[in-house]
């Protein structure tokens, strides 16, 4: 990895990026040899991705022909615009952000319980703390749709939180995230090892 500074080795943090977004993208290889790139509601379960489809199509053409696929995710943060450094230069603009690459082999999961606990996993992460009918052996659509099990070969991940970046430059990020405070900038701030406070008004400020 070019950027060491940026590179995420905690497995808890890995799974942490993977289970606060509920899309991803699988690359898998076409019959002419162009990656297919599929986006995909999956969960991350007992070290695995799994995801649901429909019994055909071409990412499972393409998966059961070479089962070696590459599945990502990324999460954008905040962007830092111009005025956010001091030279406003504009080839110095940014992106903050987190994300995970997983390169492995890919599998249709038969009907039973790991397909089960599989769908039921998939419904409590999209559902969140609400209640739900768990799925069942039983239910027609479980046998009626397809899960797919992608076991990690190789897991990497990066943050770029500008952590190349002297502290003061970090800290004026941080203060003009934290005023701005669009999607993002709040959890980016937070993200830099910075604590927020309501400023007067209904802004934000760092605290301390």
């Amino acid at each position: 990895m070019r950027r060491k500074h940026c590179e995420v080795t905690d497995p808890k943090e890995m799974n942490r990026i993977l289970s606060s977004t509920n899309i991803g993208r699988m690359a898998t290889v076409d019959t002419e040899g162009y990656p297919y790139i599929t986006p995909l509601n999956f969960v991350f379960h007992q070290g695995c991705v799994y995801f649901h489809c429909a019994p055909q199509g071409e990412k499972l053409d393409n998966l059961t022909r070479d089962p070696r696929v590459c599945f990502e995710v990324s999460i954008p943060l905040a962007y830092l615009e111009v005025a956010f450094n001091a030279e406003r230069n504009p080839c110095r603009t940014h992106q903050l952000y987190h994300s995970v690459i997983i390169r492995g082999r890919a599998r249709i999961v038969p009907d039973g319980e790991l397909k089960t606990a599989v769908l039921n996993a998939l419904l409590a992460k999209h559902e969140g703390n609400r209640a739900f009918p768990s799925v069942t052996l039983d239910s027609p659509d479980n046998k009626a749709c397809c899960v797919v099990e992608i076991k990690p070969a190789r897991m990497t991940a990066k943050s770029d939180l500008a952590q190349n970046k002297p502290p003061e430059t970090k800290r004026f990020i941080a203060e003009n995230l934290a005023r701005r405070g669009l999607p993002g900038d709040l959890e980016a701030v937070r993200a830099m090892g910075f604590n927020l406070e309501r400023s007067e008004g209904s802004g934000w400020r760092l605290r301390g």
